[in-house]
């Protein structure tokens, strides 16, 4: 067996998978659920507050809670491969040893295209949010600063990393307890908004019905993307088989807690929802319970929230995606792409390459054709991977009992159509970019396999 493919067992002393350890395992359970937390960050609601309430008749928490319930069928496959398959890569390499090789590096170069995309858009709406206060500070020269803390901390090593997700995250948690309290007090003590608890945000029978779930849904489970980070981390966590799938569902669950408290708090502070700036809603909503003070305090730490934190937890996750391609020898720069640094152990290469690759989308590529490559990538790997867990573990392995059927058929194919519902439900401009993108993958693959006829180094042995 080459060097590439020297024999290693997982921490737990499973089985070999084809890899070395070159990552430093350093990260906790803790860490996890923190690196998670930050990526689909505690204070995404106050981005899209005000379209959620005009969309669902200010039922916002209701919306939260229908996204946990929808996506956390994908976290538990997440979960089952985590544990299977204890390695960087996420559903890159779950689906590559799960269903085909072939079929995931094209859910791999989906999911590559979903997080490089990623980090330029959360920097780009950082510069956007805070030139309009400061207008003297150009939104390229914000985005270069942004993305180059970003890379450094990234390529620096994942301690240092870790150590900036949980200064960020008490940051965010820090306002948002700030926000909570200045909006309990005005509606429970002051008698503003509702002036004290109503069901309106969570249940207005008139108004749910199977087309209002629909829509919830499709919202909801967008709002949700970036659950699947943590997967990234699998060769820098201790003992990664049981720690990487408990803290991906937790992540998840607890998430979503923390968005339906707050925007239940928002909405009974500001009923009406009809009279909201759909962009600004929730800043003009911290205004009215807390003044200038707050308002102010919540666009400067949204806007380092987005552009650093949000940023960094992603171009994190993808650099190792990259890394996770490149060792495998299906990347262009393949070679360059695939080194670990001698003293940070990280990847480091692919982490200065995501954050060059990222300025210049931010710069050059139009917020709209982000988005769609971003929604398109995601949720078309997340149908591959349930797609997965029923192939490897129903259908090869045999897993057929009543837990089996539950655990590998029912709940994947469940995760399937929850996530396929909203798939269709992409305009026709976001099934071209994405389509198109797939296309320029499966020529990439068919040129680096021969026709599909090799697969990848790292797997011939296995």
């Amino acid at each position: 067996m080459s060097n590439a493919t020297a024999e290693v067992q997982t921490p737990e002393g499973g089985t070999n998978l084809g890899y070395k350890q070159e990552l430093k395992r350093a990260l906790t359970f803790k860490d996890l659920v923190i690196y998670g937390l930050i990526t689909m960050l505690p204070i995404a609601p106050i981005q899209v507050y005000g379209m959620i309430a005009h969309e669902t008749s200010g039922m916002v928490p209701i919306v939260y809670l229908v996204g946990v319930i929808a996506m956390v069928f994908t976290a538990l496959s997440y979960s089952k491969m985590s544990n299977e398959f204890p390695i960087a890569g996420s559903v890159y390499s779950y689906v590559q040893r799960g269903l085909n090789p072939h079929i995931g590096f094209v859910t791999g170069w989906l999911i590559a295209v979903d997080y490089l995309m990623a980090p330029a858009l959360l920097t780009a709406f950082s510069a956007m949010w805070l030139n309009s206060i400061i207008p003297a500070i150009p939104s390229p020269v914000i985005v270069l600063v942004f993305l180059a803390i970003n890379t450094f901390v990234t390529a620096r090593g994942i301690t240092l990393t870790a150590t900036t997700n949980k200064i960020f995250l008490f940051l965010e948690i820090a306002i948002l307890l700030v926000f909570m309290g200045f909006a309990f007090k005005f509606v429970f003590i002051d008698g503003h908004g509702a002036g004290g608890f109503s069901l309106a945000p969570l249940f207005q029978a008139d108004k749910i019905d199977l087309g209002f779930i629909a829509s919830a849904a499709s919202i909801a489970v967008l709002g949700f993307l970036g659950f699947d980070v943590i997967s990234t981390l699998s060769e820098e966590v201790e003992n990664p088989g049981r720690t990487v799938g408990r803290a991906t569902v937790s992540t998840l669950v607890l998430i979503g807690l923390i968005f339906m408290v707050q925007t239940y708090l928002a909405a009974l502070a500001h009923p009406d929802y009809s009279n909201l700036d759909p962009d600004m809603a929730y800043f003009d909503i911290a205004r009215e319970v807390g003044g200038e003070f707050l308002y102010y305090a919540l666009i400067l730490i949204a806007v380092a929230a987005v552009g650093i934190a949000n940023a960094l937890a992603i171009q994190s996750a993808i650099s190792r995606i990259i890394y996770s391609m490149s060792r495998d020898k299906l990347l262009p720069m393949s070679g360059f792409l695939g080194k670990i640094h001698p003293k940070y152990k990280t990847p480091f290469n692919a982490t200065i390459f995501v954050g060059t690759a990222s300025f210049f989308i931010a710069m050059f590529m139009p917020i709209e054709t982000i988005i769609q490559l971003v929604n398109f990538g995601a949720l078309t790997s997340f149908m591959v991977l349930n797609l997965s867990v029923f192939a490897y573990f129903f259908v090869k392995k045999r897993k057929r009992d009543m837990k089996g059927f539950f655990n590998y058929c029912l709940l994947p194919w469940l995760g399937f159509l929850v996530i396929g519902f909203v798939w269709w439900g992409f305009d026709w401009k976001t099934f071209a970019v994405g389509t198109s993108w797939m296309v320029v993958g499966v020529i990439l693959l068919a040129f680096k396999t021969k026709g599909f006829k090799e697969l990848p180094p790292t797997m011939r042995d296995l």
